[in-house]
This record gives structure tokens, sequence and C-alpha cells, in this order.
């Protein structure tokens, strides 16, 4: 092999393999790494960490490998040159100005990402095809910043790994993934916490002078460019290259040292990122505040009667066999709803349904993604750290609410208006026994209306009342449990149907669709002859925004519920504290159901109720319980707040914002309270006591 041809390879793995090195003598030496390392081990942690570096790198170094491959004069012949250049100005003309294209659809600030990235490769393949004169300078310039790309990453990453084991003691995990989706609370965190503008400057400046180096020493391997054969020789050598890359790191990542700071300094960042981006776990016993697991347990599950995980429910009552429409909401804020104050009449039906409900007019979600919503409703856990359960592998054969309906003799469907592939829910409901009725499911007939996310509400509303048509001449009672998906970004709906325009994309807009696309199903529902004999439960699945003062701004985190049945439900308001976990057993308890409970959440209505929610990010763990917050976090961080209703005209108990003060004396019992409960779920959990 021509090593000329390598040489940008060599001279970028060169420098990544001394920052590597030099970051790992930096830990071993760091006052947190107090564990103590032989000489042996120390040697072995440098050993094993550079092949781990040198294989990272050849699979990072893909992108510039792609980058060389395409780098060609041939393509900028007649004809070539401008049939290639045609396609590029018609991707630009669709991509900015051809209305409703997949980007715009989206919503967002992706449509201009997508004009943006289109017409810059347009314009630079235009310059370097009418001024060949100029291909050279353009393609350096091209080149250098590649270049400059990769060392920034190389050095901003090694910043980033030192920061974070400064903070965590270890390398990447499940908090980094955290901190890519929570960039604004992380960004504010950084910008308060470090001497930002110094620390960039350097990183810029350093960045600049290595590029400088480097593309110094390899920019005349652009004069002369590989001719195919040496490309295919090239990228052959390449693909095995990583390949034997891909089989090595889980070799080299099972050498097992003899404790944990030396298996952390021996890993590679990269690989462990990916690995909790895959996975979506944070080990709760090694971040969090613990107890005697026993201790834990027991705490826990005095709110129980029997006081057992695995508890019988009995009701004394006969049961009621009514069919069930569990339906989740996306995005839906209390505070969209007239109940909570709001003046903008954007939840007409919803309001008016309300006065005829059982109404849960102090629910809180546990977290602010819809798979949290849906776990929550589904398997009536509280969150635990990392991602919900749902995008997690070890998600099949779990107790969940289709699972006593189905122990009951129920037909059991999950409906999604979109690809149920998405965020995982179909894995998630098939392994678990639920139909699946999504996108794929609709012929080209039943769509009116549809975006990125799915088919409108209103057509999801006649296909889940045909489906239910079908259902209710089986002879069978049936649960459906449908997820709404119009009042999501770019909240774009069918024209005609609110006083908003469909194409105003406002958040207001998407709200009041999903509430008319709500009154329609009831509509077209109350015509059927199931109706009378089914039990409709509305839930949000979480709120609008999750952003706030503190990490777990409690008015973030209040929804809606009701639960609406005719002359069988008495309207009422049910005004205490509550969590998502506690409306399905709330409706199993009115259903007189006798089972065998695993469910973590409880009925409302039996004497033992304990007032109290959960509310989550991927980290931070709360429990709002006698009008105080606790949040435990990774590195066993406790804070409590002292939740203080904030002025309104509202009753007390539609009351939405809260004062959070930090409390400067720990009310202890509360701490233990929060302990409990999420060490427990944890441990059950891991140990796969939740399942059937």
């Amino acid at each position: 092999m021509n090593l000329e041809k390598i040489k940008p390879f060599l001279w970028l793995g060169v420098f990544y393999l001394l920052v590597s090195l030099l970051l790992r003598v930096v830990f071993i030496f760091h006052p947190i790494t107090n564990a103590g390392l032989e000489v042996f081990e120390s040697l072995q942690i440098l050993f094993v960490g550079l092949l781990a570096d040198v294989f990272v790198f050849i699979l990072a170094s893909s992108f510039l490998a792609l980058y060389f491959l395409f780098l060609s004069n041939s393509k900028y012949k007649k004809p070539y040159g401008y049939i290639i250049f045609g396609l590029l100005v018609a991707a630009l003309i669709y991509t900015a100005f051809v209305p409703g294209n997949i980007f715009k659809q989206y919503g967002g600030s992706f449509p201009e990402i997508a004009t943006a990235f289109v017409g810059l490769k347009t314009l630079l393949f235009g310059l370097m095809l009418f001024l060949p004169t100029q291909r050279i300078r353009i393609r350096n310039i091209l080149y250098f910043i590649t270049l400059f790309l990769y060392v920034l990453l190389i050095i901003f990453n090694a910043v980033s790994e030192y920061f974070f084991w400064n903070e965590f003691g270890v390398r990447y995990n499940f908090i980094a993934v955290d901190y890519l989706i929570y960039t604004n609370e992380v960004i504010g965190n950084i910008m308060e916490s470090y001497p930002v503008m110094p620390l960039f400057s350097v990183i810029i400046l350093l960045t600049t002078a290595v590029t400088c180096i480097i593309f110094r020493k390899t920019k005349n391997e652009l004069l002369a460019l590989p001719d195919f054969r040496q490309k295919l020789m090239l990228l052959g050598t390449f693909l095995l290259l990583c390949v034997l890359s891909l089989f090595a790191l889980p070799k080299l990542d099972a050498v097992k040292t003899n404790n944990t700071f030396a298996q952390e300094i021996q890993a590679n960042g990269f690989p462990k990122f990916y690995h909790a981006f895959t996975h979506n776990e944070l080990d709760y016993f090694q971040f969090y505040p613990t107890l005697i697991q026993s201790v834990a347990e027991e705490h826990f599950l005095k709110q129980f009667q029997p006081p057992q995980l695995a508890r019988k429910v009995i009701s004394g009552n006969p049961e009621l066999k009514k069919n069930v429409v569990l339906i989740s909401i996306e995005s839906l804020s209390a505070d969209f709803l007239a109940h909570y104050g709001n003046s903008q009449k954007i939840t007409p039906f919803l309001d008016s349904l309300a006065e005829k409900s059982l109404m849960f007019t102090n629910l809180y979600a546990t977290g602010n993604r819809t798979v949290r919503g849906l776990e929550a409703l589904t398997l009536c856990i509280p969150p635990t750290a990392g991602e919900s359960i749902i995008k997690r592998e070890n998600n099949k054969n779990k107790f969940t609410t289709g699972s006593v309906f189905k122990s009951k003799g129920y037909e059991v469907k999950f409906l999604y208006g979109g690809y149920s592939y998405f965020d995982n829910m179909e894995d998630f409901y098939k392994g678990n026994g639920y139909d699946i009725v999504d996108r794929n499911s609709f012929k080209p007939s039943e769509i009116t209306f549809a975006n990125v996310w799915g088919v409108a509400d209103e057509d999801m509303a006649e296909k889940a009342v045909a489906i239910m048509n079908q259902e209710g001449k089986s002879g069978k009672p049936f649960f459906n449990h449908w997820m709404t998906v119009s009042n999501h970004r770019p909240f774009t709906y069918p024209e005609g149907r609110i006083n908003i325009p469909g194409n105003a994309k406002s958040r207001e807009g998407g709200v009041k669709y999903t509430d008319y696309a709500l009154r329609k199903f009831f509509e077209m529902a109350k015509k059927q002859d199931w109706y009378k004999n089914t039990v409709f439960v509305i839930v949000a699945d979480h709120c609008a925004s999750s952003a706030g003062k503190t990490e777990l701004p409690v008015d973030k985190y209040r929804i809606p519920g009701m639960i609406f049945s005719e002359g069988f439900v008495q309207p009422r308001k049910f005004n205490q504290l509550m969590s998502q976990i506690d409306v399905m057993p709330t409706l199993f308890g009115l259903l007189n159901f006798n089972y065998t409970s695993k469910f973590l959440g409880q009925d409302v209505f039996k004497e033992s109720f304990q007032p109290k929610a959960y509310i989550a990010t991927y980290q931070d763990l709360g429990l709002i319980k006698d009008n105080y917050l606790t949040v435990i976090s990774p590195t066993k961080k406790v804070r409590q707040y002292s939740l203080k209703p904030q002025k309104s005209e509202l009753p007390a108990n539609f009351k939405l914002y809260y004062d959070e003060v930090p409390l400067k004396n720990s009310v202890q019992n509360l701490i233990y309270d929060c302990v409990s409960v999420y060490q427990s779920t944890s441990f059950w959990l891991q140990k796969n006591q939740l399942n059937k």
C-alpha cells in the first residue's frame, strides 16, 4: 500500500492516540482516582487502552475515508458534471420551495438545515464545475475544514471526558446521552460552572494550530488523486480494518481489572457512549443513594395491602366486564384546559367532558417523553434512571394493564396513527401481548391527512371506531389503548376543522385540533352498540414543555386526566395528589377486578392510598409528597424543596404553579421514602420481578 495516500489518516491517528494517552495519564493521577493502581495494572490500562483507541479511530475515520473516496476530477467532465449539478439544483428547489416536502413536514429548524446543506453542496459543486482553475483551492479549503472538525472533535472530547470524570468518576454513561437531550439545561449549567469563553478560546486556538500542521504535511495528497483501482484497494483494506475493529473492541472491553477506576480508565469514551445510547440504562446502585435492599423494599411496600410485591386485589363486588378505551393524548399540559385557568378556549370538548367525568385535578406525569407516559399507563411503575422500559432490550413479558385485561378475556390492542416502530413501541407492545393497529393498517382511502408523525387524529378516530365495531361483534370485551399524534410539532392538520389554520404550525392549533378529533370520535362512538358498555380513560402522556428554573419544575409535570362512562362513572372531582401510575389501578378498582397485582401505583379510592407523585428526567428522580419535592441524582446527590403555590384566582386544587424553595434542613423521612421507591423499582426490574 502506498503510505503517501494514507498520510492524513496517520497524522490524525497519531494525534488522537497522543491525546488519549495523555487523558489516561491524567486520570491515573487525578485526585478522584483514590483506589491506588499497581505498576502492572497501570501498564495493562495503557496497553489495552491503546489498542482500543486504535480500533476506535479506525471506525471514527470512516467519514474521512468516504470524503476521500468521493474526491474525483472525472465527475466534473461533460456530461456527468452537468447532470450531477442539475440533480443538485432540483434537490435544492425541492427542499427550499416545494410545499409539504418531507423536511417541511417535520417542522422546526429541520427544513432550514436541509436547505442549507443542499444549497451549500450545490454551490460548492457549481464552483468546482464552472471554475476549474480554482478547483484545487476550493478542495483545499474543504479539506482544511474537514481536518479542523476532526481535530476539534478529538480535543473537545478529551476536555469533555475530563470534566465528566471530574464530576462522576467514570467514562461516558447514560448521563452523557442525557446531556445531549437536555441541551438548554446543560449549556446553562456549563455557562454557570466553568470559564466558558477562555476555555473555548483555548480549544479553538489549539485546534487551529494542530489543523494547520496536519494540513501542511498532507495537503499535497490532494494534487494526485488515486485512480479507481487504487480507491478499491484502499476501500477494501479499510473495510477489513473496520470489521477487525468491530470484532476486537468487545474483546478488549471484556479484559477486566481489579477495580472500577482501572476499568473505566482502560476503556474508551466513544464505545462507552454508544453502549449507553443503545442500552438506555443508568445503574441506580452505582450512582444513587441506597439503603439496605430489604429495608428499602419493606418501607416502600407498606403502602400496599398486603405489603408485598405480588399481592391479591380482592374487590368483594361482582366484576364488571366493560369495554375500556384508554386515550393518551400527546403533550397535553393541564394549563391548556379552562379548568386550570386557560382562557384561549382551545379544549372546548375536553372541558365539557370533564364536567361529566371523574376528573383527577392534581395528577402528575412521570416524565416528559411519550414513552414515559406509555410506560406509566401500561406498567404502572415509577420512572427509573435512563430511558423508559419501552426502549430497553429487556422490555417483554412484563406485568401490564394489557395482561390484566387479557386474563379477563379481553381483546387487547395498541392504536397509533404513526408507524409504531418509532420509539420501539411496536417491539414493546407486541412483546407484551398487544395487537398493533398503526399507519401500516390504513388503506390510502382511509387517510385524509398525514404528516411525518402519522395520520391525522380524526382519521385514527374513524379507524378506531371501525375496529371497535368489529370487536363489539365478537362477543368479547375489548381494551384499546389509543396514542394520539396530531398535537406534536409541526402541528399540521386538515384545513377547515378549527378556526386556527392548519399551516399556522402553532401549539394551540395542535391542541385544539386534537380536541376537535376527540369530539368527532365520541360523536361516532355514541352511535354504536358498544358505547353504553364502555369506559373511556382520557389522560395526557406528558406536558408540552419541561423547561423550568429547577431540574424538576413541578408545574411542568401536571397533566389532565379523567374517566368517563355514561350511567356508570358519576361526575366528581378527585383533588388529592396522585401519579400517572395510579390511573389504571384506580380504573381496575372501579371495575371491581380481582387479580394478582404487581403494579406499583395505587387505587386512589382505597383507604391505604397515600397521596404522592413521581416525576423524573433521565437522571433526576423526584418524589412529591407532603408539599415537598425530594430529588435524588447521580453522584448520590439529594435536594429538597418546599412547594408553595403562587398566588392565583383559581381554587386551591387547581393551582398550577409553585415556587420551589430549597430547604436548608432536610426532611429525612421523605428522603427515605424517595430512595426506597426508586431503589426498589430498579432492583425489581433488574431481577425481572416485574414480569408476569
